[in-house]
């Protein structure tokens, strides 16, 4: 079961452990947004920018390690042909428009470096990785693929994930409201800006 929260100050545990499922040291500032009933982080919220400079197109980051392994499943079996199949062309292509207004909303406006591009995950068209519309879903976003894939999951459902359950506020919190990104209280990790996630 998964849970959805405001945002808050991200802890030193919560970084360690973000990092850990990573599995890589920390790039950009990040909030967790979905975590499991336990308390470990599902889904991040990533900064627009990381700390050097470079764009990070993926802002709703799937990082649990259940949810991600049963995603990658899905995909393994032809889930992102089946999944552009099932979503109408139009629809898609909305969502990615609406991510990425909700992502750039979040770049500082005084920013002169480069900008992230694309919509859910960095796409421009198509489904690139269902992990990111899912992550996307789960955090409340309004993602055909990302509501597909629960489908999904729901209908091979082992008892481990209760998909669309989770829903939360995705354009209110921290990252969104500062008018600069990187305060003390959000950094920790988000993924290589070129590396949607697998």
């Amino acid at each position: 079961d998964l849970t959805a929260r405001l945002p808050v100050p991200v802890s030193a545990a919560d970084r360690a452990r973000v990092a850990e499922l990573l599995g890589r040291a920390p790039e950009g500032d990040f909030e967790v947004v979905v975590r499991d009933r336990s308390g470990d982080p599902v889904v991040i919220r990533n900064a627009p920018i990381l700390r050097d400079g470079r764009p990070m197109p993926t802002l709703y980051w799937l990082v649990g390690a259940e949810a991600r392994r049963r995603v990658g499943r899905l995909e393994a079996s032809g889930g992102v042909r089946a999944a552009e199949a099932a979503v109408p062309a139009a629809a898609l292509e909305a969502a990615h428009a609406r991510y990425a207004a909700e992502r750039d909303a979040a770049v500082a406006a005084d920013h002169t470096g480069p900008r992230p591009t694309g919509g859910v995950g960095g796409t421009r068209r198509g489904v690139k990785c269902l992990h990111a519309h899912y992550a996307w879903h789960l955090a409340g976003g309004d993602d055909p693929v990302g509501r597909w894939t629960a489908a999904q999951l729901a209908a091979a459902d082992d008892g481990t994930i209760a998909g669309p359950a989770a829903t939360g506020p995705t354009a209110a919190g921290p990252l969104a409201a500062r008018p600069a990104v990187g305060g003390p209280a959000a950094r920790t990790s988000s993924a290589a800006p070129d590396a949607a996630e697998t």
